[in-house]
């Protein structure tokens, strides 16, 4: 996710071409996030973040009765939403509780993720801005040399969690024996999303120069890598197991922490 919004110049594409493949992504992943909420809104309660195969209900339902649980006070649990949003949601402290060693591989590969992406939307702010006539005080190349070393750091931070993560698979025999091809196919999509930014950026800079890539490589690596991680950091996301980042806090929040 090293650079994706900011690819355009690279790519020799017009950053309304960008726009249209970024558009495409976070329309597919809205209909897939509504798809999950009617089915999480189906239930005698009316809140369940469990699919249900065969049954639909209300996102908007879903939402509110969510919206309902997480503001009502309860006498079981009076964790405070700070508390959950920092300790349960951001650092994780369940999993650590089970397994250190999990713990780290969640934070590598959650933490990298979404300070990638997170990276991405400031590049991809301070772009937009700049097209649409509001001068800044830098230009958007500055900007994305500011970003450099942030996106090295969270960029390795990601890959060790991947490593990790395929480490554990092979060999841990409890969860190997758990692995389907369904999950090595996930961890390898994070795998390639994150060795082919490292390997368009280090064409596009150079540094890379001495593997013998023409430095005319850049831009199809480039564009590999922005359409992968569009389709698979975004889009793909409602519809895999990846929805647990979105499904687990939602619930973690509703259940005032709980386990």
């Amino acid at each position: 996710m090293l650079y994706f919004s900011g690819l355009s110049d690279a790519l020799r594409m017009t950053f309304v071409q960008v726009m249209i493949m970024a558009t495409l992504a976070f329309v597919i992943f809205i209909y897939g996030l509504i798809v999950a909420f009617q089915k999480w809104g189906t239930g005698v309660t009316g809140y369940a973040l469990e699919p249900q195969e065969g049954k639909k209900g209300s996102a908007i339902t879903f939402l509110k009765t969510w919206w309902k649980q997480v503001t009502e006070e309860s006498h079981h649990h009076g964790t405070p939403i700070l508390e959950i949003l920092i300790l349960d949601i951001v650092f994780q402290r369940r999993i650590l509780k089970r397994s250190p060693f999990r713990w780290i591989m969640h934070l590598c590969i959650f933490g990298g993720w979404m300070t990638l992406f997170a990276l991405s939307g400031l590049m991809f702010t301070v772009e937009i801005t700049e097209k649409i006539g509001i001068e800044l005080p830098f230009t958007p190349d500055v900007f994305r040399e500011w970003l450099s070393i942030p996106n090295y750091v969270f960029g390795y931070i990601l890959l060790i969690g991947v490593l990790i993560a395929i480490v554990r698979r092979l060999f841990v025999s409890e969860v190997r024996e758990a692995s389907i091809m369904y999950d090595w196919v996930l961890i390898g999509v994070i795998f390639i999303v994150t060795i082919s930014g490292f390997l368009a950026d280090g064409i596009r800079t150079g540094l890379i120069w001495s593997f013998g890539l023409d430095p005319a490589a850049a831009p199809p690596a480039a564009l590999f890598h922005s359409v992968f991680s569009l389709l698979f950091c975004i889009a793909f996301i409602p519809y895999s197991k990846y929805i647990h980042v979105i499904a687990i806090p939602l619930a973690l929040l509703a259940n005032k922490g709980g386990e």
